[in-house]
């Protein structure tokens, strides 16, 4: 079995990393991996690749910066010819970027399969580009592999087949247990004069703050008003502030803050705003926050796994599981409640989830056993235009490797090991 991967921005690589690492351990599983390039800074995504051991990747797009349309054509049109070429028994997809798009709508109208990991995931705001990626991800997909209960609803409610979606867990939780460990032997605390010479903490608290989407950061007026409540926040613990080049660009439109360039630590009446970091150097500081303020959705799943309080700057979240079993709140652009939530957690009363299920390092295993089971010879592979029609049977499986082949009946798969947890999910 040929299984072609394609990955383009820095959300990509953390979700690709597990899984890699377990097809390359499969006998009779040939794993390819093409980069598109859509990540504007190569030096970054080197980063990422060298943090996460991912391979380096078998052809490289190199497709860069562009618009929306300019972006996804390019892919559309570099990839089709390696497809051609390579001929693979299925496409893996993963997340929601606009490499993400283009490469299903390219895969499929060639008739080769699309699976989508973390497929389903909805925030039912067709102004974020993410999610028309993610709808139109899933219009093609063949196989939905999913991270949360509320993407089986999404799929079912949007008339996906039962049968080819499975729960199985949050991949980029696998790649937060796999590095955490490295992750705190980084010295970015130290680097930021936030740990003494013996590593422990010198501050009893911080924050971390991320802010990058178009919506809040391209909106001065309400970055702005943003801004100002982070200012505020930051006269009780400092806040650092990873800054993405847009938001950098936004800041100083708005006249928010001096950036000292010659600063390796530049600040903002409390705030530091630092150059963007590699997965294990965020990672380390996400975990020993107090508290992280974004408007990201993998960050709202690292904190939860993470038990750290995170305030989101949206007003819905395709991520729900992180609100109602997670540390998450959604504050909305709305600085009065950032302020007095974020006042709450710093005063140690910051909400405190639980870890969903499934959420355990082992989500790249039940992937690859889904995919084996699919799509495991050239002569099972399901044409897209041979899928089943809906079953309004609202059922949906949460894969264990324990069971040897896949339900065609329509029953929900009990659970007989440790790692999966049949169940209907209405």
């Amino acid at each position: 079995m040929k299984v072609l991967s394609v990955v383009g921005a820095r959300p990509n690589f953390v979700k690709i990393a597990p899984l890699l690492a377990v097809m390359r351990k499969q006998l009779g599983l040939e794993a390819r991996l093409v980069h598109t390039g859509q990540h504007f800074d190569p030096e970054m995504s080197k980063s990422f690749f060298h943090d996460l051991d991912i391979p380096e990747a078998d052809y490289d797009l190199e497709v860069g910066p562009g618009s929306h349309a300019v972006q996804s054509a390019e892919v559309m049109k570099r990839l089709e010819p390696i497809l051609l070429a390579e001929q693979p028994d299925v496409v893996v997809v993963v997340g929601d970027v606009n490499s993400t798009m283009a490469a299903a709508l390219t895969a499929v109208k060639l008739g080769i399969p699309v699976a989508h990991v973390e497929a389903g995931l909805r925030s039912s705001d067709r102004t974020m580009p993410e999610e028309i990626n993610r709808v139109v991800t899933d219009a093609v997909s063949d196989l939905f592999l999913v991270s949360e209960p509320s993407g089986v609803d999404n799929l079912l409610r949007e008339g996906r087949p039962w049968e080819r979606i499975f729960l199985v867990g949050n991949v980029m939780i696998d790649t937060l247990q796999r590095y955490l460990a490295a992750a705190r032997r980084s010295t970015i605390l130290a680097d930021l004069g936030l740990a003494n010479g013996n590593g422990n903490k010198s501050h009893a608290r911080y924050v971390v703050l991320t802010l990058h989407r178009p919506a809040l950061v391209d909106g001065l007026e309400g970055f702005r008003a943003i801004w100002h409540s982070v200012e505020e926040i930051a006269r009780e613990a400092p806040v650092i502030f990873p800054a993405h080049p847009r938001t950098k660009k936004n800041l100083q439109l708005a006249g928010l803050g001096k950036l000292m360039e010659a600063s390796p630590v530049k600040r903002s009446n409390g705030v530091r705003v630092i150059p963007p970091l590699g997965y294990l150097d965020f990672l380390c500081l996400q975990s020993e926050a107090a508290l992280v303020i974004t408007d990201s959705g993998g960050i709202q799943e690292e904190t939860t796994a993470l038990g750290v309080p995170c305030l989101t700057v949206r007003d819905s979240t395709e991520r729900p599981i992180t609100v109602t079993e997670g540390t998450n709140t959604l504050v909305g652009i709305n600085p009065r409640c950032l302020r007095e939530e974020a006042k709450r957690a710093l005063e140690g009363n910051g909400k405190r989830g639980r870890k969903p299920a499934l959420w355990d390092g082992r989500c790249a295993e039940r992937i690859v056993n889904v995919l084996r089971e699919v799509y495991g010879t050239r002569a099972q592979r399901p044409a897209v235009a041979r899928r089943k029609t809906f079953v309004p049977a609202h059922r949906a499986r949460v894969w264990s490797p324990e069971v040897s082949s896949l339900s065609r009946t329509g029953e929900v798969i009990q659970r007989t090991g440790p790692v999966g947890v049949g169940r209907r999910i209405a």
